[in-house]
């Protein structure tokens, strides 16, 4: 039996993708509309272009579609798989290109801020996030990326990146502090109180 689209809500990543292997297309709709945006988003920003990262989700989500029929319950959480396949896509494009990103290759972020000026704040301080981003090694740059801005745990992100717990702390403790050299001379010129 198929399910409207609007009663999915509720139902589990695991569960719409069961239902697709099955046949209901409205629950691969579902499953591509609560899932792409994050997986895009982890994309354009370990990527730094949001046309590879376009092609990557795309890729991803493909993938997905693919093991639907072999996929095991309860084996492994839909997300983390997802994740880490997007990951290993990732670091494909980056290690073709082997090229680093400069403030005029990161995107352009559109902010919804009620003026003009906190609106370019806004994407001075996304450019200069992005920018020090690119800098950090790939790893680093993973780990970050899905613990402070995807707000994942670190078990998930270990299984994602196919390392420890132990491991994903180390990275995203040396990634905030790389981070924090990187931007720390522009606090004044992004807006932020010294002090």
């Amino acid at each position: 039996m198929l399910m409207p689209l609007d009663q999915m809500t509720d139902v589990t990543d695991d569960a719409l993708l069961i239902l697709y292997a099955n046949g209901d297309k409205a629950a691969a709709r579902a499953l591509t509309l609560r899932l792409t945006p994050r997986v895009l988003g982890f994309a354009a920003r370990v990527l730094s272009d949001r046309a590879e990262a376009e092609d990557v989700a795309q890729e991803a989500m493909v993938r997905l579609w693919r093991m639907a029929p072999e996929w095991r319950q309860g084996e492994a959480k839909l997300t983390t798989w997802l994740y880490r396949v997007t990951a290993n896509l990732c670091t494909d494009r980056l290690r073709k290109r082997r090229k680093s990103v400069t403030l005029d290759d990161a995107p352009e972020i559109e902010d919804a801020a009620p003026s003009v000026e906190q609106a370019m704040m806004a994407g001075d301080r996304m450019r200069a996030l992005d920018a020090a981003l690119a800098g950090l090694p790939e790893r680093q740059r993973q780990a970050v990326v899905l613990r402070h801005i995807e707000g994942l745990g670190n078990d998930e992100i270990a299984g994602i990146m196919d390392i420890g717990v132990e491991a994903v702390e180390s990275l995203t403790a040396r990634g905030k502090r790389a981070l924090a050299a990187l931007l720390s001379g522009q606090r004044q010129q992004l807006g932020f109180e010294e002090g």
